[in-house]
């Protein structure tokens, strides 16, 4: 079948707040998505949904809660919080270069070791997010995206608190939107 005629070219951008929970949590934010797409009035393209965090991410697939927390469990088992890694051995980890803008590598070590103590050991997160993976592209045909019925988009917050220590996040999350009207 023929593409339709080309309309206008059109992009979108913006950032989307999500609130997420204690643990390993996920949000179904397709409706926020489909809001965005509609917005935009973008007929025929992509969009692209991108977490801006290493221990977050986005997937693609069925929104029931059995399954949800199934998934969840699955998560854990492959990277379990209680796993030895490398990464959570805070005293041994290594800053960038002139971490923090610092000119004096001393100046810079210094204020990396104070910000390290602060931190999580949350190997875990960034290994979950690794496998899920922290993008997906959905095209858009006649308005609308392509997903399958029983297909969400879900974000996956792999860093949340746990027991009764911290606070949920919000994390932030890009959409844009790119195609013809």
């Amino acid at each position: 079948r023929m593409a339709p005629t080309m309309g206008s070219f059109v992009t979108h951008f913006e950032e989307l707040p999500v609130d997420t929970g204690r643990g390993v949590s996920m949000i179904d934010i397709t409706t926020s998505i489909k809001d965005i797409v509609t917005k935009t009035g973008v007929k025929e393209g992509v969009v692209t949904i991108i977490s801006k965090h290493s221990t977050c991410s986005i997937m693609l697939n069925e929104w029931e809660m059995r399954f949800v927390d199934d998934a969840r469990h699955f998560l854990l088992k492959l990277a379990p919080r209680e796993g030895h890694y490398l990464h959570n051995d805070l005293d041994y980890r290594v800053g960038p270069p002139g971490y923090g803008g610092h000119d004096d590598q001393a100046v810079a070590d210094e204020e990396w070791r104070v910000m390290r103590q602060g931190q999580p050991v949350n190997a875990h997160s960034h290994l979950i997010s690794f496998v899920v993976g922290n993008s997906e592209a959905v095209p858009i045909h006649e308005g609308k995206l392509t997903i399958g019925q029983f297909q969400n988009i879900i974000v996956v917050d792999a860093d949340g608190p746990v027991g009764n220590v911290g606070s949920a996040k919000t994390r932030t999350i890009c959409v844009q939107v790119q195609g013809s009207d």
